[in-house]
């Protein structure tokens, strides 16, 4: 845990991070426009979510943070 912490909180290794996972996410968005079938078509939507979701990982890791108005 000692060490996602360190990637999250890291702003030069998340903004590496971050630039990494937007390009795997174009990558599949390209290979969700090639393809028809639709076992391929659920795959790649579900890599897609994936990543997506690992773009929320320093909210998860430092817990979410709430505004008081």
């Amino acid at each position: 845990t000692m060490q996602i912490k360190r990637l999250v909180n890291d702003k030069i290794l998340w903004d590496s991070f971050l630039e990494e996972v937007d390009t795997r996410i174009v990558f599949a968005q390209k290979q969700l426009e090639q393809r028809i079938e639709p076992a391929e078509l659920h795959r790649i939507q579900g890599e897609i979510k994936a990543l997506r979701s690992l773009k929320q990982l320093r909210d998860k890791v430092n817990g979410a943070r709430t505004e008081m108005i």
